[in-house]
């Protein structure tokens, strides 16, 4: 029998899908449905992946996680995980975001690959992430659990779409061919206050190091990285929480900014 038919995975994934269709955040999955390895929260992340396909959402990139340092401190985790990127995830830069489509958002800095070439091999090569990446922007990833108070394990976090919201993608394209990524600074303000700092470096090493993890997890998981992905590639500092009433502006050192606002 397949594993997404297990009964304890299709009703952690239907708890999960629940919460974020009714904005309210359920217990953990890891004890409530005794979802304890990896690879089961990933099943119960790919049966709601395939519901969201069913329901004609459109997949147009992944995120990869808990890359920084702070952030899995934060989260008392010591690995990175992905999650699926859907088109009705995207928000404008300069936009308003409803804080209502969401339910416990916090905001991080990251950089964002977009491919002009698929990725379909599990030994993806160096050379062969660089060719295929067609240019960065600076990202704003919203992240947002649907477990109650953020309270999640690797496992929690993983079984719900790497705790994926919404993302704001910058409006000026940069080539990476004389960029070093890890030396590219971050300052994410919150009304115009300092919210977070961070730097390339803290994902992963390099952003790319992160993005050729991805890819090669990508093709050996069935689901590999295909032209015009979004690549979100993980944060470069702590998260910050966000509330309605709150303005967010991001500045990269070279790669430009963006800005948003919840209302």
């Amino acid at each position: 029998m397949s594993p997404f038919c297990a009964k304890p995975l299709q009703d952690a994934a239907a708890a999960l899908a629940t919460a974020r269709q009714q904005r309210e955040p359920c217990a953990r999955v890891s004890t409530t449905f005794g979802i304890e390895s990896l690879a089961d929260a990933y099943a119960v992340q790919e049966i709601n992946t395939r519901q969201a396909l069913a329901q004609g959402r459109r997949l147009v990139g992944r995120k990869i996680g808990l890359t920084s340092a702070a952030v899995q401190q934060q989260l008392g985790v010591d690995q990175p995980d992905f999650g699926m990127l859907f088109a009705d995830m995207e928000r404008a830069d300069g936009g308003e975001i409803q804080i209502s489509q969401l339910l416990q958002p916090k905001a991080e800095g990251e950089i964002a690959f977009v491919l002009g070439r698929d990725l379909p091999h599990d030994d993806t090569t160096l050379a062969e992430l660089l060719r295929a990446v067609e240019y960065v922007v600076p990202a704003l990833e919203i992240v947002d659990s649907a477990i109650e108070n953020w309270n999640i394990s690797l496992v929690d976090t993983v079984a719900d779409n790497a705790s994926s919201g919404l993302y704001v993608l910058g409006r000026q394209p940069t080539r990476l061919s004389s960029l070093d990524l890890r030396l590219e600074g971050m300052l994410l303000e919150k009304n115009t206050a300092t919210a977070s700092i961070g730097v390339g470096a803290a994902c992963l090493g390099n952003p790319v190091d992160a993005c050729l993890w991805l890819a090669r997890t990508m093709a050996r998981v069935g689901r590999p990285l295909q032209a015009g992905d979004v690549l979100l590639s993980g944060a470069l500092g702590p998260m910050t929480p966000v509330v309605a009433g709150d303005s967010l502006h991001l500045r990269l050192t070279r790669l430009g900014q963006l800005d948003c606002r919840f209302i």
